[in-house]
């Protein structure tokens, strides 16, 4: 019996650290998260936040495209590239009957924002980008007893809503004196369905899971928005004409993910975990957009992401210090999807938090993570035998982050 309550005090503290894995790779967010699954009350409910400031400088920036405007006479230096973000999330878990449990969630799992403005030498290539997700699931377990603990079946789906907008400098129109900006902007949206499937075995008195969960990409196939262009002007064989908003289409795959985590307790009181993500980011490489009503003054554009698969390994532990107080700290490292093209290279996190029993029924618990980007640069790439990023070039240096996330648990 002493082991059981220790292993259910120190297993919370596993659960602190959403604030080291909230800047990762790709467009990841706050990815997907099912632990409330796995709490052993018959009613549970969840809120949670995080907040991210990434500092993401780039330095020696070039405008290597000359065709839309020599933009090198702009700032090239220190051009802070990230904006911070928040990351919410609320759940509800409910025990159904013996060893059926379920629980719906709301999450945003998806997002970036990039807003170096237009005063800088790669305007050409993005003025301010925004993502944006929302993401509605329902997962289900059942378990039954094997061997010493019990085995879980995992299963569930979710609808994900994902948009956003990127405005860049189509045509630098000052040197001619025009009224226009020359500023482009593309906005996009859509929404498709996903599945998830999983297992786990538990040993409770020792805190031991283990588990593996796989969630299925997600298919927006109905990606639709606008192109507006009403700020540029465009060439045609009879001269420039300022060129219009028209509707366009596109379509893109939000990854897939396999996850396995591991928590179990070794000694009094103590706790350790692990995890391992793998995430599908290699299939966002170049999103094209195109008009629903193509013609001459409606012209197609791209997403040029190109990235690679995303790989986040965490591990960490964690310690009951009395019946009401617990803590955890953990090291992060995830792999960055950027690979010559973009700046999203290796990350390191290390998180701590604490958790605070106020009653059987009230659980609070505060969370923090320094981690560090590491150094690269971005240049043109050629991709199935054609160049991409051709606007601009630039390095990064080792740049950090900070990260601080709480969360309040009612269970009864």
């Amino acid at each position: 019996m002493r082991k059981r309550n220790i292993g259910a005090g120190i297993a919370a503290a596993a659960g602190l650290l959403a604030a080291t894995s909230a800047y990762a790779g790709g467009l990841e967010r706050g990815g997907y998260n099912i632990d409330l699954l796995f709490d052993p009350s018959d009613y549970a409910a969840e809120s949670a936040v995080t907040y991210v400031n990434p500092q993401r400088d780039l330095n020696n920036v070039e405008d290597i495209n000359p065709a839309n405007g020599d933009l090198n006479g702009r700032p090239s230096d220190g051009i802070r590239d990230t904006e911070g973000y928040w990351v919410p999330r609320l759940g509800v878990k409910a025990k159904l009957f013996e060893g059926v449990d379920c629980m719906a969630d709301y999450s945003q799992p998806w997002g970036a924002h990039t807003n170096p403005g237009s005063n800088w030498a790669g305007a050409n290539d993005n003025i301010e980008t925004k993502i944006e997700s929302d993401n509605y699931a329902a997962t289900c377990s059942y378990k039954w007893d094997v061997g010493q603990g019990q085995l879980r079946i995992i299963g569930g789906g979710f609808y994900q809503e994902v948009g956003g907008f990127k405005e860049r400098l189509v045509a630098d129109l000052t040197p001619f004196g025009s009224p226009l900006s020359g500023v482009g902007r593309l906005d996009l949206e859509g929404s498709g369905w996903g599945w998830r499937t999983g297992i786990a075995y538990e040993i409770p008195e020792y805190a031991l899971r283990v588990s593996l969960v796989y969630n299925s990409a997600v298919d927006l196939d109905n990606l639709s928005g606008t192109i507006d262009l009403r700020n540029v002007l465009l060439p045609t064989p009879v001269g420039p004409i300022q060129g219009t908003k028209y509707n366009v289409e596109s379509d893109a795959s939000m990854p897939d993910s396999l996850e396995l985590k591991f928590q179990t307790g070794f000694a009094p009181d103590w706790l350790v975990f692990g995890s391992v993500k793998w995430t599908d980011w290699s299939q966002l490489q170049i999103i094209k957009v195109t008009a629903v009503n193509p013609n001459p003054l409606t012209p197609p554009t791209s997403l040029d992401l190109l990235y690679r698969d995303g790989w986040t390994v965490s591990g960490g532990i964690g310690h009951k210090f009395n019946e009401k107080l617990s803590g955890a700290m953990s090291l992060t490292w995830d792999r960055g999807t950027s690979h010559g093209y973009g700046n999203q290279t290796d990350t390191w996190a290390l998180g701590s938090g604490v958790s605070y029993n106020v009653n059987e029924n009230i659980e609070l618990r505060l969370s923090g993570a320094l981690g560090l980007m590491t150094s690269g640069s971005s240049d043109t790439q050629v991709v199935d035998g054609e160049p991409v990023g051709t606007n601009v070039r630039y390095d990064f240096d080792t740049d950090y982050f900070a990260a601080i996330s709480t969360s309040l648990k009612v269970k009864f």
